[in-house]
């Protein structure tokens, strides 16, 4: 509680917090401003049938937006995907490879290239919903969800919703630079939380009207916790290569030779490979719903979250982008001719080629443990989910991103605190949660 007081004290941590929350804020309340012409009540019943489907992920992503057939139901699927998108570019475009190693001003022009392509990827998408709802007109059985289906409702549709997607990638910047943590994964962290309570509802409904035993509530609620403690163990999980520093001439005098370590994280690509792989799953599905064709529907119940096939290419598609993430953000050449720059060097590896070649070795290790683990956490969950019939919200997925995010924003707190000699916030011995900041120093 001394800590949490502590936090209040210092006027710029307040200030960053409290204009974080703000924001928020504004993104939970746009969540229940609907799109002009069509019926929120309609769509909440259908929704209500499609918890576990491609609708409930994409739902779950965006707050509930979906639901609420809200201005912000693209959420921030569209701002991820260009980036993702330009982040593979890099990889291959020499242009943007040179734009990225330039510094600020080369990562400030590609930033302004993404958001051109956010509001393409928005375009482009909000025509899709709009067609997709026109066509649940005669699909839902709960009515007209779109009151007048003509040229006029998509242009508005179209626009709101590019307008919305809009909006929440500034809100995302402006979280990242004037708050605390990172904005993109906040709103969706605020998205998913946000549907919390109505889960934990859901689950007491169950467990009152005697449809869930005790035995099964307990089973569950220690599954879930064993979950969320694997995913505070591993992305708290490092290997730090040792490096030393040569001595180097400081004036009149040799300066003594330094020592410290180069942090690799168990989890180099966080939460991007399950967001990017139910992205790239939910695709398929939006086209296959269009038909109602013998072989859509197999291949539309072979996506259906559950279905063994989709865990299948589900875990398939976490551990590639798991290991073409870490690539595309952490080069080992890159870090070893840094290290011969600057006169380091690892104990018993020759600086240079053999230093990339030991990073890459250590690191191809290690992002294999890190994509096992990805594709189990965000698999094995849907297997007790099937088995006990609770809420999407408990899935592996949702719970990998609620505790990542809540930990790299605790750790950027931490940063905060420990820079002006305060406790961190976990002050038993031994505990403190370290910065990623602190560890690389």
């Amino acid at each position: 509680m001394d800590t949490i007081i502590k936090i209040f004290q210092i006027a710029e941590l307040r200030r960053r917090i409290m204009f974080t929350l703000s924001l928020l804020a504004v993104y939970r309340i746009g969540v229940f401003v609907t799109l002009p012409g069509v019926d929120r009540a309609a769509m909440s019943k259908f929704m209500a049938s499609q918890t576990q489907g491609f609708l409930g992920l994409f739902n779950m992503f965006s707050g509930g937006a979906i639901e609420q057939l809200s201005v912000f139901a693209l959420g921030i699927m569209p701002y991820i995907s260009a980036s993702i998108i330009f982040q593979l570019l890099t990889v291959v475009i020499p242009t943007l490879d040179r734009l990225n190693k330039e510094g600020e001003q080369g990562r400030k022009k590609i930033n302004q290239w993404t958001r051109y392509a956010t509001v393409a990827l928005s375009v482009v998408q909000g025509f899709f919903i709009a067609s997709y709802l026109e066509n649940l007109n005669s699909q839902s059985g709960v009515g007209q969800i779109v009151r007048n289906p003509d040229a006029f409702f998509y242009f508005m549709t179209v626009l709101t919703l590019t307008a919305g997607s809009t909006f929440i990638m500034w809100l995302g910047e402006q979280i990242t630079e004037r708050g605390i943590g990172n904005g993109m994964s906040l709103i969706i962290f605020a998205g998913i939380v946000a549907g919390l309570p109505d889960a934990l509802v859901q689950i007491s409904s169950q467990f009152n009207n005697e449809t869930m035993d005790l035995m099964t509530l307990i089973a569950l609620c220690g599954v879930v916790y064993a979950v969320i403690a694997f995913i505070v163990f591993v992305e708290r999980g490092q290997r730090r290569i040792p490096v030393q520093y040569a001595k180097r001439l400081v004036g009149n005098r040799v300066g003594a030779a330094q020592s410290t370590h180069l942090p690799l994280r168990v989890n180099m690509a966080g939460v991007i490979p399950p967001i990017f792989a139910s992205s790239i799953l939910m695709f398929p599905q939006t086209i296959l719903s269009w038909t109602d064709a013998g072989w859509a529907v197999g291949l539309r119940n072979a996506l259906m979250i559950g279905d063994w096939r989709y865990m299948l290419m589900f875990s398939a598609l976490n551990i590639f982008f798991c290991f073409f993430y870490t690539a595309v953000m952490f080069n080992p050449v890159d870090v070893a001719e840094n290290l011969k720059k600057f006169g380091g060097y690892i104990p018993g590896i020759r600086p240079g080629a053999k230093t990339a070649e030991y990073i890459d070795h250590v690191l191809t290790r290690l992002t294999f443990g890190g994509a096992i683990y990805v594709a189990a956490v965000c698999v094995v969950p849907m297997l007790v989910q099937d088995q006990f019939k609770v809420s999407f919200y408990f899935g592996g997925t949702s719970l990998l991103i609620i505790v990542s995010v809540a930990l790299d924003t605790v750790q950027q707190i931490e940063s905060h605190l420990i820079s002006r000699d305060y406790e961190g916030l976990s002050n038993e011995r031994g505990s403190r949660i370290r910065s990623r900041g602190q560890d690389a120093a």
